[in-house]
């Protein structure tokens, strides 16, 4: 079994479930943790335990990189090289055929690139990106495809959806490391009718999950929305769903509520090196000079590490000195959030109450 749905909400298609990976079991809904190049910024695994972290992300392009396939094959894989036991998902590279679409030339075997460190040439296909998702041992592998950019005219989103499905043939024909799963990914940009014809076509393939994709790439809120609507229907009831690069709490409470059950963005690591927390009531900018003397906890009731022992004076103090401890401490409470908001999430669909839980969410982090 890969996948299990404990309960189902009454009132909407959010759903409890585990799924069961090489390195353990999932609870469902589940925010996972970016780990790009084998860590989650400023954390150690001990932390990510300590803040309840289920499943850490690694990046196939990144990591083929630095520091290369061999390192990792001759550490034994990535879990044992970065000593982290828990689950591993690792995105295929077909983000960066998005993010990086200034250095690289698609073709029908996959992407060539100009490397963004050094601007050598390589090249990434769905033979290649498998391959090192076998080298790295990840427990969930994701299917290469090609990430569409916001806006995309329909004649360039109709020829990359056949591109995607045929990538996905390939990518589910590659030898995989054992124990891992496979998940296809549906494109289609904001056109209902291909994201229907990619997820179709995906699940007569046959994967062990499937992901949405093409959201949070600058598209408007309703349309990623729009995206999960016109995807989840027609994928299948017992496979786990996942909404690639969304971390914003009130739209994974609304994504929830679509049938989604994973979610993954480099939004709470990323913010916090910047300065700003993640609470239920919103994001809040530590840095700001109204903190200066405030003897409080970053955010109020939060039981985090940082916020069990240190003020907002004092980790605004940190900031604007520079100090990595400030980012750090930051990093552990708004991993922390994350991970807590989706407990509370399993719990409201457990106990009955996750439509009214999730409206609460609406008001309170949307400001609706």
């Amino acid at each position: 079994m890969t996948f299990e749905v404990i309960k189902e909400d009454t009132r909407t298609s959010a759903r409890l479930g585990r799924i069961y990976t090489a390195h353990g079991v999932v609870e469902t809904p589940v925010f996972m943790d970016v780990g790009t190049l084998g860590t989650v910024k400023a954390l150690d695994p001990r932390d990510l335990v300590e803040n309840n972290a289920q499943v850490v992300l690694g990046n196939t392009y990144h990591l083929m990189l630095r520091p290369g396939k061999e390192v990792i094959a001759a550490a034994g894989g990535l879990h044992k090289f970065m000593r982290w036991d828990g689950p591993i998902l690792t995105d295929s590279g077909g983000f960066q055929v998005f993010s990086l679409a200034k250095m690289r030339k698609l073709t029908e075997e996959g992407c060539h690139f100009h490397s963004h460190i050094d601007g050598h040439k390589f090249f990434l296909g769905p033979k290649e990106s498998m391959e090192m998702q076998r080298i790295l041992g990840s427990d969930i592998a994701m299917v290469f495809d090609e990430c569409l950019p916001y806006p995309c005219d329909r004649a360039r989103a109709e020829k990359s959806v056949e591109q995607t499905l045929r990538w996905a043939e390939r990518s589910k024909a590659q030898p995989r490391a054992e124990g891992q799963l496979v998940f296809g990914i549906v494109q289609g940009g904001v056109y209902d009718d291909l994201r229907r014809h990619c997820a179709e076509k995906l699940v007569e393939i046959g994967f062990d999950g499937y992901a949405v994709g093409g959201v949070s790439v600058g598209e408007p809120e309703e349309f990623m929305y729009q995206a999960v609507d016109a995807s989840v229907p027609y994928l299948p009831k017992d496979a786990p769903r996942y909404v690639m690069g969304l971390g914003v709490m009130h739209q994974m409470a609304e994504c929830v509520a679509k049938g989604i059950d994973m979610f993954d963005c480099v939004l709470p690591t990323r913010i916090a090196r910047h300065g700003t927390a993640i609470t239920r009531k919103g994001n809040v900018a530590i840095k700001a000079a109204k903190w200066e003397f405030d003897q409080g906890p970053v955010e109020e009731g939060c039981d985090c590490y940082c916020c069990r022992n240190f003020t907002r004076s004092y980790v605004r103090h940190l900031l604007h000195s520079g100090e990595i401890l400030g980012a750090r401490l930051l990093t552990i409470h708004n991993v922390y959030a994350l991970n807590r908001f989706m407990r509370e999430m399993r719990a409201a669909i457990a106990d009955g109450t996750f439509y009214e839980w999730k409206e609460t969410v609406r008001r309170e982090t949307a400001g609706v």
